[in-house]
């Protein structure tokens, strides 16, 4: 499918929001960042910004965002109306932990779990958006919705030691568990990307035609002679030899090159720390980039087979 930029955006910075929202509260909790206003908003303001900024950039992939305020109302049926209501929940305790920790220097408990599982929730929701999409084979399996909280975890982890290391806090907890989870995260998504190449086609165009058994098939015609959006959507391809190239990209600077960033940020000090928790965060940026644009890049809708795929 063609990548949108604003799903780019809009899944990049609220799955990194959310995740640094969910590990700075339980780090706080936890008692392993101080109860002092610096504490507070060095990593929930952060956070909240890129949440905020995550939600904004997703009004620009609807067709009309005058409307948005309907994707509310079908929470019962739909991942994406959960999702949006889970979003604009979390902002009640995260912002009473971000008021009770910068203006009463104080960690309020029932705020910082509610904020984390809010946090949590939310990024499951929107997994679950694209996990439940029946027609698209590549999205519909059960490792999806883990990917998503695993780099959304990931994703906080290493901000949170940035964050902690530039403001003089103590980043050798959240830098530590980022080492653990970074190989974990990592090897989660390169056995999700194997599932979707392996999995067998779910439909051809024989069978979408109604003659299985008939040997292939292939259309004569298009199915239309004007253009669509069906088709602009699920007619976009990338290489097979492009996405073999990108995914290690994304490996190396997802996953290897902050992996190597953290380690050399919690052997030194100062400045040098200061530096690598940096430029961790750029390279995790730019592999998740990567690793979002393949997201969609990949994916095949069935309707493809109406449009010259002979099997999705």
């Amino acid at each position: 499918m063609r990548p949108a930029p604003s799903l780019l955006l809009f899944t990049t910075l609220s799955g990194a929001g959310y995740g640094l929202l969910a590990v700075w509260a339980l780090l706080g909790l936890a008692a392993v960042l101080p109860a002092e206003p610096r504490a507070g908003l060095v990593g929930l303001g952060p956070a909240l910004v890129a949440i905020a900024a995550g939600l904004f950039a997703s009004r620009f992939h609807l067709a009309r965002p005058e409307r948005a305020w309907r994707a509310f109302t079908q929470w019962r049926t739909s991942w994406l109306s959960r999702e949006a209501v889970a979003a604009v929940a979390t902002f009640a305790p995260a912002l009473a932990l971000a008021a009770g920790w910068s203006l009463e220097s104080r960690i309020p408990a029932a705020a910082a779990l509610l904020a984390a599982a809010g946090a949590a929730l939310t990024v499951l929701c929107t997994g679950q958006i694209y996990a439940t999409l029946v027609p698209i084979p590549r999205w519909h399996q059960p490792l999806t919705t883990p990917v998503f909280l695993a780099l959304a975890l990931a994703s906080g982890l290493v901000l949170a030691f940035a964050l902690a290391a530039a403001s003089g806090l103590d980043p050798g907890l959240p830098g530590l568990l980022a080492l653990a989870v970074l190989p974990l995260v990592w090897g989660l998504k390169v056995l999700w990307w194997r599932l979707g190449d392996r999995a067998p086609p779910r439909v051809t165009a024989a069978a979408a035609i109604g003659v299985p058994d008939r040997g292939p098939a292939r259309p004569i015609e298009p199915a239309h002679t004007a253009g669509s959006w069906l088709l602009d959507e699920t007619g976009f391809r990338v290489a097979r030899r492009h996405a073999a190239k990108l995914r290690r990209l994304a490996l190396l600077f997802g996953g290897a090159s902050p992996w190597s960033l953290v380690a050399v940020g919690l052997a030194t000090g100062g400045g040098a720390r200061i530096v690598c928790g940096l430029a961790a965060v750029l390279s995790l940026a730019l592999g998740l980039a990567i690793e979002r644009w393949l997201f969609f890049a990949e994916a095949k809708h069935t309707a493809a087979v109406w449009y010259g795929e002979r099997a999705v």
